[in-house]
């Protein structure tokens, strides 16, 4: 190590860690999994699963194992990909802290058991989260700000939408997915037509879901696509179509 480095009083050392934006769809609501903090600072206060990275793993394996030691969840299956890096020198009151975020979303995922450092994990509704009626600890609000226009903007022009559903889906499921992240009600006449001439968007199976009542309801499952074209675009508040580029995140994981 250089000398000036070692005697440089604008130099400190750094800690890294990974944190998880986990979203998954229950009861047509959108969730985030949380983990009740069991120590300081912000003791009993809820944040993202996450924790320090060990010297002998990868970001993405340090991720994998704070998601099963914290909330008792394989991430093994999930829909993974990093979501950005945050540094802010006072996010966190130990010392400088930077964490790399993973987004993580999942079909319907199960119901969290909280461990390690981690008091209780839940799910929670990201409506109470947006509005503010539930606190989060560190910069872990501004994350999800940031973490939730990550997976609308996917939407539109990539087939993430998918990742909330099972193997096998109808259009009306793949429809709620849209309708709840998005906040919108779809025409289902004008979303059906949209996705079936989005190219390699899904594939029908030849399968049939049976209800307890009224028609049966075509299966199908995840295209060979990543990439939608066209997307499919949101409608603004001003009523026009939101045509900004996908930004950073937009390739496949």
């Amino acid at each position: 190590m250089d000398d000036w480095l070692k005697d440089s009083d604008e130099v400190e050392a750094s800690w890294l860690t990974v944190d998880l934006a986990i979203f998954t769809l229950k009861d047509d609501q959108l969730m985030m999994l949380l983990v009740e903090r069991g120590l300081e600072p912000f003791l009993g206060k809820p944040a993202m699963p996450g924790g320090y990275v060990q010297k002998n793993e990868t970001l993405r394996e340090g991720a994998l194992r704070e998601l099963s030691e914290e909330a008792g969840i394989d991430g093994s299956r999930l829909h993974l990909e990093q979501l950005g890096t945050y540094g802010d020198p006072g996010r966190d009151p130990r010392g400088r802290v930077v964490t790399v975020v993973y987004l993580a979303l999942g079909p319907d995922l199960p119901d969290p058991v909280g461990g390690t450092d981690a008091e209780r994990a839940l799910w929670a509704p990201v409506a109470r989260l947006e509005d503010g009626r539930l606190g989060l600890a560190f910069d872990h609000r501004e994350i999800l700000t940031e973490a939730l226009e990550e997976v609308r903007r996917k939407l539109e022009y990539t087939a993430v939408a998918t990742a909330f559903c099972g193997e096998t889906f109808t259009l009306t499921e793949l429809r709620t997915v849209y309708q709840v992240i998005w906040g919108q009600t779809l025409d289902p006449s004008n979303f059906r037509r949209k996705v079936l001439n989005t190219t390699g968007f899904v594939q029908p199976t030849g399968q049939q879901r049976l209800p307890h009542t009224g028609r049966p309801a075509a299966l199908y499952q995840r295209g060979e696509a990543w990439l939608l074209s066209p997307p499919l675009l949101r409608t603004t508040t001003s009523g026009r179509r939101d045509r900004e580029g996908s930004g950073r995140g937009s390739g496949e994981p």
